[in-house]
């Protein structure tokens, strides 16, 4: 069986619409790993602020972590967190006007504070011998995706 040639979808005939794109993912942390988050705990800093910054530098560089990618302009990019129990839900909404949508952007921001998370608590978590029995990443998903003409 052939394989088709690996290409980037010529998206020059679309006309730049205005795009948005929310996504989300969650990391379970033990209890008191969130509550160090939430009381501004941890020795590597203020986890959700670097989060953020992360999660910003992914969407704008999206297209050279994702090959086939298109290099577009963002707009606006907003990251919101929700602090559970054990869980910190971070969830993206990436805005642009281009003829392609930011559905990619979106999920590698949510990835990227999701693992900038994990980096910065790293230390709570491990356990005798130096594993995460309870850390986990899941659930990264868009939860959304419009598109509308200009917004003049």
């Amino acid at each position: 069986m052939g394989r088709e040639p690996v290409r980037m979808v010529d998206i020059s005939p679309k006309p730049p619409l205005v795009r948005e794109a929310v996504a989300e993912g969650t990391i379970r942390l033990r209890p008191e790993t969130v509550e160090r988050i939430r009381q501004g705990r941890i020795e590597k800093g203020d986890v959700l602020s670097v989060a953020t910054v992360a999660a910003v530098l992914a969407v704008k560089n999206t297209p050279n972590i994702i090959p086939l990618c298109h290099p577009i302009p963002i707009h606006n990019v907003k990251v919101d967190y929700e602090l559970g129990r054990e869980t910190v839900t971070v969830r993206v909404k990436v805005k642009t006007k281009a003829e392609t949508g930011v559905e990619m952007e979106a999920l590698t921001g949510v990835s990227a504070a999701l693992l900038t998370i994990w980096d910065m608590v790293k230390k709570y978590e491990k356990d005798e011998e130096g594993q995460y029995p309870e850390t986990r990443i899941s659930n990264i998903r868009v939860l959304s995706k419009v598109k509308r003409a200009d917004e003049e």
